[in-house]
């Protein structure tokens, strides 16, 4: 099993193969469904985004609140599939990589291989589990939206399986 500090860099990308496991260490922001209908729209209008997407772990999760005493609530993936509309244009942006559950589509494993990104899926089912590994988070864009909100994430030894390398092989 790899140990990977965030953000993740072009040369270690290259050395992961679908089907590894790894462990991630470091920041990385959060953002479902309607942050990246929000991301697309401000790409598409020529506006600057809220928070700098080139080079960026992107994790699809909408975590539950924090109880007292905790940094986090239950954070457990969401589906992937669900970004697809919009990954190709945020990779195309710069977005190297995502970490949610699921497969992709066509379109989205196409722009992965094209810009050599990565895919990174985690434990489903497991929120409880992964809450232990963020040491800190913090809203950093679109409050409004609740726990769809943009968080900043520091996470410690959080799994992931590589789902789909930068040659675009996956494991689906």
């Amino acid at each position: 099993m790899k140990t990977i500090q965030l953000p993740i860099d072009e040369k270690t990308i290259k050395t992961l193969k679908a089907g590894e496991m790894a462990l991630l260490s470091g920041k990385l922001i959060t953002g479902r469904d309607q942050a990246h209908l929000r991301f697309a729209g401000a790409i598409k209008k020529g506006k600057k985004l809220p928070v700098n997407i080139k080079g960026q772990t992107i994790y699809y999760v909408g975590p539950t609140p924090a109880k007292a005493g905790e940094v986090i609530g239950s954070c457990g993936p969401t589906t992937s599939r669900r970004m697809d509309a919009f990954s190709p244009l945020l990779i195309k942006k710069g977005l190297t990589t995502m970490i949610g559950k699921g497969g992709r589509s066509k379109e989205t494993i196409a722009a992965i291989k094209k810009h050599k990104g990565i895919y990174f899926m985690t434990l489903g089912g497991a929120g409880a589990y992964l809450s232990k590994r963020v040491i800190s988070a913090k809203v950093i864009a679109y409050p409004e939206l609740g726990p769809e909100a943009v968080f900043e994430l520091e996470v410690r030894d959080f799994p992931v399986i590589t789902a789909i390398d930068s040659k675009g092989k996956n494991i689906f």
